[in-house]
């Protein structure tokens, strides 16, 4: 049996121990998840792939395609060990990072085993440690320390992360696990992969050398220097993830806002499906029920035309897992019913481009202000039509239509598009009458009711769509 859901925007829940058995994840997936993470940062490759083989089967029994998305852990800089177990840092005092991985270290000192930081960094950049809680201003440096000076004091415990603000890294956002993670989830058949700590365009263009066609790339926005290159890393990408985590930490948590509505417009306005992530619903770890600010925090994407937000820990190692769903579900959904979401959606559409499929897209959205339209309908090899017609976002309900499986769980993480498997069609007669039967099998309309269909010529060519054709249900 095949389902719909009430709303657009879609949810992304990341799976973890809180989250692993069948029926849990199945219930997950009913109370409204569309995308599931498997987040390669923490568990087992067999632990995955135990998930996964859950999510494929309950797939099977819906009916209903549902994309996974694999995240890569990305390069972890971390400090070296203590002797004396956590040492506290005063603000004013003297600390020094080296490469000395043979001595532990103590209040003054402690390795730090990447030598591409103390290639990149200069007097005056800022080292942030454990998250931030301690902040170190560089007073001198060379290609095997730094003198610094403590900022922000606090406890440090040995291992903690590090992380680097002011510079771009000479790094390779892709590490050895990553690859490792990579091509074990090409084995398992994911759909989506995102790569972390993305600086550059070139870090995606190294991925899309890997990957192929064999899955989708998300682009997380963590660093300022992605901010800097943000429009040429989402025309890189397929997707992007505010990952607002890291993003916190190496930013003014001020700007964050801000930074966020930039993402998301950025996306929208070159067709790119763009995930609000990290924190949203945070008090669930442990609480049944969100603050209100989290209530607001997951509205306010929803307005600005988000494609997605996501779980992290709220359903991957939290108490309450399907509660957070549920509770992400009904805000979607209450959101998307107030008047003023379609007034705050059509003031922040994105203006077409001189392009036939744009042209198509435009075409589609006055159409369907103009007729009694009960959906539209992409036919799609590639997902590109679907994807052209949500960045449109019309006041209609979206079937994505797709001879391919692989693209038909792609757009499930798609603003408003309801994934639909269905054969090759030959020609223009065959496509109209495959797609009006879908529309009223799936629920959208009924006989007498008009279908708006835009497709590529000729058909099975990628990104392609250069037909838009009106059909009436019989």
């Amino acid at each position: 049996m095949s389902m719909t859901r009430k709303r657009n925007a879609k949810i992304v829940a990341t799976l973890g121990p809180a989250s692993s058995s069948r029926e849990l994840i199945a219930d997950l997936f009913h109370a409204g998840v569309d995308v599931f993470r498997l987040n390669f940062s923490h568990g087992t490759h067999d632990d995955h792939r135990r998930r996964l083989e859950h999510i494929r089967s309950i797939e099977r029994d819906s009916g209903r395609s549902i994309g996974v998305l694999l995240d890569l852990q990305g390069p972890k800089l971390r400090i070296g060990t203590f002797a004396a177990g956590p040492e506290m840092l005063e603000t004013g005092a003297a600390f020094r990072l080296d490469l000395d991985t043979t001595t532990p270290g103590d209040g003054r000192r402690v390795a730090l085993p990447h030598p591409e930081i103390f290639a990149a960094l200069k007097p005056g950049a800022a080292l942030l440690l454990d998250d931030g809680r301690v902040r170190l201003h560089v007073e001198a440096c060379g290609e095997d320390f730094a003198q610094t000076t403590v900022r922000v004091g606090g406890q440090l415990s040995e291992r903690k992360g590090v992380n680097v603000p002011d510079v771009v890294l000479p790094l390779s956002a892709l590490t050895d696990k990553d690859l490792a993670d990579l091509e074990f989830g090409f084995e398992l058949g994911v759909d989506w992969v995102a790569l972390s700590f993305v600086q550059r365009p070139d870090d995606l263009r190294q991925l899309r050398q890997l990957v192929g066609d064999r899955a989708a790339i998300v682009a997380k926005i963590e660093k300022p220097a992605a901010i800097d290159a943000l429009e040429a890393i989402v025309a890189e990408s397929d997707a992007v993830m505010v990952a607002r985590g890291d993003l916190g930490v190496e930013m003014p948590a001020e700007q964050v806002p801000a930074i966020q509505k930039r993402i998301v417009r950025s996306c929208r306005n070159a067709g790119r499906p763009v995930i609000v992530a990290t924190q949203m619903l945070e008090s669930m770890i442990t609480s049944p029920v969100p603050t209100r600010a989290e209530a607001s925090d997951v509205a306010t994407a929803i307005y600005d035309g988000a494609d997605a937000v996501m779980l992290s820990a709220e359903s991957a190692s939290g108490q309450h897992p399907l509660d957070a769903v549920r509770m992400m579900n009904n805000i979607i959904a209450q959101t998307e019913a107030d008047p003023y979401f379609h007034d705050a959606i059509e003031a922040s559409r994105a203006a077409p481009r001189a392009e036939i499929a744009d042209a198509i897209g435009l075409a589609m959205r006055h159409v369907t202000g103009l007729l009694d339209v009960c959906a539209c309908v992409a036919y799609t090899s590639s997902g590109s039509s679907a994807m052209r017609m949500a960045r449109e976002r019309p006041l209609t309900h979206i079937v994505g239509m797709t001879p391919r499986r692989a693209v038909a769980r792609r757009l499930a993480l798609v603003w408003g598009v309801h994934p639909v498997l269905c054969h090759d069609v030959a020609d223009f007669v065959e496509v109209s009458e495959v797609a009006c039967n879908t529309v009223r099998r799936e629920g959208f309309g009924r006989a007498g009711q008009i279908v708006v269909i835009s497709a590529g010529v000729p058909f099975g060519t990628p990104g392609n769509t250069n037909l838009l054709r009106i059909a009436q249900i019989q």
